[in-house]
């Protein structure tokens, strides 16, 4: 593992050990020149290969000839931030083991780790890779449709970013509810190439893979979205047994009247704007008149799933889902004006009804009447023949 330049007599050491420290003497005629040689190793749990909110471990060893001074660390992330560290163990000269930070998938870089020295004069920096296997998206997004359109739900990967080296696998699940059962809709691996491949997994038609898409993507297309494909969309990495996952919560928002239909003439209606999920405090409903007052404006409470308006004239509402006062999705309910003739045609069915009920009503009574007094007739012949027997009962004895 050692080499010597003919012209320059320089002494090349290479794979560079531990064991490697000591003095190194050059002899040449009476002359004698001697290098101290201070190694340090540095080391990292995991092979520098995490996922997000796992803790690595450093550990630092140096040997010498000379008796081994007391080393200062200091950790540089890859954006130059000084990384608090904490001692594992009661530090020795030989060994000193630090526990990290919990770690980010935007934390992938080359980290710093300077060591100084004063006695005697040691500033050194020995640079070492960290990757953190993630998503480049939120643990947990928001994303908001209406009925009937068509959404794409993305999880960007940082492998191809971070030049991950090492196979790993995942997989997409969807639940409706957070204690409902998951239904695993695709799953995937990456090979150590960084090569990508996909399974649909259910028979469920409204959701496709997109053909189309970053490398680094994981993607579903929704069409046309009904209300019940709401709920969570958890996509899964695996790497060595351990785990990591990002949400994306799709809240779908419909409108509907109550009646249906165009407004008569005196009538009222009832406009309901409402989403799959509870909203954050920082997101409402709202429902507005076009070309409007505002009385013809109705805002939902803190949570509320839905809101609701009471419409007596015809014109064009819109409901607006605002996040953070910036509309998100929009959706909008003409309300029309039922022709003057459906109007009178109701009213006049509504009279019609009127008059035959008050018909049916007085027939009722009529025929009671008469009823009771063919009862009390019938009672009156009973008594008489009941009178008329006893008379002549009374003459046979």
């Amino acid at each position: 593992r050692s080499e010597i330049n003919p012209t320059t007599k320089h002494l090349k050491v290479l794979d560079l050990r531990i064991s490697d420290a000591g003095n190194y003497t050059c002899e040449y005629g009476s002359q004698t020149v001697s290098i101290s040689l201070h190694v340090f190793k540095l080391m990292i749990s995991s092979d520098g290969c995490f996922l997000p909110e796992e803790v690595p471990e450093l550990t630092l060893m140096q040997n010498s000839s000379h008796p081994l001074p007391d080393l200062s660390i200091t950790l540089f992330d890859s954006n130059n931030n000084i990384v608090k560290s904490k001692p594992l163990k009661e530090k020795t000269h030989e060994k000193y083991t630090l526990k990290l930070k919990q770690l980010k998938a935007m934390d992938s870089g080359t980290w710093m780790c300077h060591i100084h020295s004063d006695s005697p004069l040691i500033n050194q920096n020995i640079s070492f890779d960290v990757k953190v296997l993630g998503f480049q998206n939120p643990d947990l997004e928001s994303k908001y449709a209406t009925v009937d359109s068509t959404v794409i739900l993305s999880w960007h990967l940082n492998f191809q970013k971070i030049k991950w080296k090492e196979g790993f696998t995942g997989q997409l699940n969807w639940k409706q509810q957070e204690s409902a059962a998951a239904h695993e809709l695709l799953d995937f691996n990456i090979t150590a190439r960084g090569n990508k491949h996909e399974t649909k997994k259910s028979s469920h038609s409204w959701f496709e893979i997109p053909e189309y898409k970053p490398e680094s993507a994981i993607e579903v297309k929704l069409h046309k979205v009904h209300f019940n494909h709401s709920g969570q969309y958890q996509c899964h990495l695996e790497y060595n047994g351990r785990y990591t996952q990002s949400k994306i919560l799709l809240v779908v928002m419909k409108v509907s009247a109550n009646p249906a239909g165009p407004l008569l003439r005196g009538a009222e209606m009832t406009l309901t704007c409402q989403v799959s999920s509870p909203l954050p405090s920082n997101t409402h409903l709202l429902w507005e008149r076009v070309n409007g007052t505002r009385m013809d404006i109705k805002k939902s409470k803190q949570h509320e799933m839905k809101v609701e308006v009471n419409v007596s004239a015809a014109g064009l509402w819109n409901c607006h889902l605002i996040e953070d006062n910036n509309r998100k999705i929009s959706l909008s309910y003409t309300v029309g004006e039922a022709p003057v003739w459906i109007s009178y045609v109701v009213a006049g069915t509504s009279i019609g009804g009127c008059v035959l009920v008050f018909g049916l009503a007085c027939l009722c009574i009529i025929s009671g009447i008469r009823w009771q007094q063919r009862r009390q007739r019938a009672k009156r012949m009973a008594q008489a023949r009941q009178y008329l027997l006893e008379n002549k009962t009374c003459q046979c004895r």
